[in-house]
């Protein structure tokens, strides 16, 4: 093997300075590269204690600069104005079946926009229908049993109106036979006719008095007779209506079945599914009516009373911090709250919030239907000087 040349001096070997101690009077030898910066850092540091004392006002003055721009910065519109932070919400309505039984299907998907009467979901109607004929059948008996008593009623005239022929002959009778008991008792006593002639004309007058009595009293039977059975169409009336009505309930009951969408909106979630078995009231779908749609914020006591419902709200949403978006106050608190934990305040000394509805257009909203999201926060911009005027920055600017 060859061995390595010796170094050069352009190729000098680094020195590792040593730990070893160095003997008196012998000279250490410093690396190049340090001996090259030692002047400069020399000094440096002889400019530094010379002049620390001016290094440290300049630096003060530094600091103090950056906290005044810090808390003198303008941080909103100005004097005059108020803000709070919130979130975007809308009313939400909830698609529950009224009656016990099983969803047989659901005919849309989340996220799909709704018009108020269309069919969002069936629920299986089955036993209903079952119900429905059988109270179908029960009506058409009721209907059968009025026909019934209306002939009873026909009937019991009938009756009345021979009773009444029977009371008259029977009164005809009696009149012949008080004539001829009157012409006996004269001939009886004259001595024409006898005694026994008297008194059987007597005892024939009696016994068509009491005909005349029994002729009457069936008159009277049947005229009740006729009271009884006009009672029974009544009632007969009664049943048809009362089954007409069980009829309608049940048909109520499976239009009910059809779950429809009472406004329109988006469909936000779905609860359940098809094949699921609900009690009553259980929840089908959720909705979001997107024409009532309003961002809730907090004020501090100290502007709250300063708001009035339909004061002009200016809205920035982080999500679109590029839109100013104009609302108005359509709700303001009675009853002081404590801030809500997702809420900040501008001041932390500031514990009791008023809650605050600041509500979209309808316009506004149907334009932009399909840009319109729940949850999404955002500054609500209050003027409390009616005098001031908004500045540029919130000026209106809306989604074309």
């Amino acid at each position: 093997m060859t061995p390595p040349d010796p170094p050069t001096a352009q190729t000098a070997m680094p020195v590792t300075p040593s730990l070893a101690p160095v003997e008196a009077g012998t000279a250490q030898t410093i690396p190049a590269t340090v001996a090259s910066t030692a002047p400069y850092k020399n000094k440096f540091t002889a400019f530094f204690k010379k002049n620390w004392v001016v290094t440290a006002i300049a630096f003060a003055v530094l600091v103090i600069a950056v906290v005044l721009w810090l808390k003198l910065k303008p941080s909103g519109p100005g004097v005059g104005f108020v803000s709070g932070n919130g979130r975007v919400e809308a009313t939400e309505i909830d698609i529950a079946t009224k009656l016990a039984g099983r969803v047989q299907g659901i005919m849309v998907n989340e996220g799909d926009f709704v018009q108020a009467g269309q069919t969002l979901a069936q629920m299986q109607v089955d036993v209903l229908d079952a119900q429905r004929d059988a109270a179908r059948a029960q009506s058409q008996q009721a209907i059968t049993s009025v026909a019934s008593a209306e002939a009873q009623v026909v009937a019991r005239q009938s009756d009345t109106v021979a009773a009444q022929a029977t009371v008259a002959q029977r009164q005809a009778e009696l009149d012949a036979a008080q004539r001829r008991f009157s012409r006996t008792k004269t001939l009886s006593t004259n001595g024409v006719a006898t005694l026994q002639e008297l008194d059987d004309d007597r005892a024939s007058l009696h016994g068509t008095e009491a005909a005349v009595t029994a002729a009457q009293a069936q008159v009277t039977a049947a005229q009740a007779a006729i009271k009884a059975a006009q009672a029974q169409v009544v009632g007969a009336n009664s049943a048809v209506t009362a089954s007409k009505a069980t009829v309608a309930s049940i048909e109520a009951d499976i239009a009910d079945s059809q779950l429809k969408s009472p406004r329109d909106g988006r469909v936000q979630y779905r609860v359940a599914q098809p094949g699921e078995v609900l009690a009553p009231g259980g929840k089908v779908l959720n909705l979001v009516d997107l024409g009532d749609v309003y961002l809730t914020f907090f004020l501090p006591e100290t502007a709250v009373g300063k708001v009035a419902l339909g004061s002009e709200v200016r809205v920035i949403l982080d999500a679109a911090p590029q839109y100013v978006i104009p609302a108005q106050v359509s709700y303001v608190a009675t009853v002081a709250q404590f801030t809500p934990k997702t809420v900040e305040t501008a001041s932390e000394r500031q514990k009791l919030m008023f809650r605050v509805k600041a509500q979209f257009g309808r316009e506004l909203l149907q334009k932009n239907l399909k840009l319109v999201k729940t949850g999404l926060p955002g500054v609500a911009w209050l003027k409390l000087d009616a005098k001031a005027k908004w500045p540029a920055n919130l000026a209106i600017k809306v989604p074309e």
